[in-house]
């Protein structure tokens, strides 16, 4: 089955942002973050990665923002960091949500990129294909513990793709939440603002 190519609902500048200045201004507290499956072909099938038409600083900018302005409401309990960066290594969007956040959120948005761009997957689907034993992962792939603290098969890093190009194109990590809300939000959030 081939995925569905998705494109910015709202292509105007700033929409992520006014969604940020709108969350601040009205919000009446957190959104309940969809869960997302918990079996390694749902999540393959459903949301392991999102193809889009095109994918620009521009559209990680939108993205970034969006992201801003859904975790917003859950900051004064649950700081979190959003990382979007270009599989070839430059960071579009980063921004702490919230006051709180520490330096081992950087070292866990850096093992779930990691983990996207060495084996082509979302981490929550990595998490799900080895029921979360990161032990029984590091043996599929003859890694040493220390080869090892370098990914993370926990949820909140999605590869994005792009329509005609080869590979992966960019990574979105949140950190923060628990590890299924992390995975959830990024998928909530390209769901609502892309179609």
């Amino acid at each position: 089955m081939s995925q569905t190519v998705l494109r910015r609902r709202d292509k105007a500048p700033g929409s992520g942002l006014h969604a940020v200045l709108t969350t601040q201004e009205y919000s009446k507290g957190p959104i309940p973050i969809p869960n997302p499956p918990g079996n390694a072909d749902e999540v393959k099938a459903q949301c392991d990665s999102f193809l889009l038409e095109s994918f620009t600083a521009e559209d990680a900018w939108e993205l970034g923002h969006h992201l801003y302005a859904r975790l917003l409401p859950f900051s004064s309990q649950k700081p979190t960091l959003i990382s979007i960066s270009l599989a070839s290594g430059p960071t579009l969007f980063q921004s702490a949500v919230g006051s709180g956040t520490v330096p081992d959120n950087e070292l866990w948005v850096q093992r779930k990129r990691s983990t996207v761009l060495r084996f082509g997957t979302s981490t929550w689907f990595q998490h799900c294909k080895y029921a979360g034993d990161e032990e029984a992962f590091r043996v599929k792939f003859g890694m040493s513990p220390a080869q090892a603290e370098k990914y993370a098969i926990h949820g909140g890093g999605v590869p994005i793709r792009v329509k005609g190009v080869e590979g992966i194109v960019a990574v979105v990590v949140v950190s923060g939440l628990k590890q299924h809300e992390d995975h959830g939000v990024i998928c909530d959030v390209i769901k609502d603002t892309w179609q």
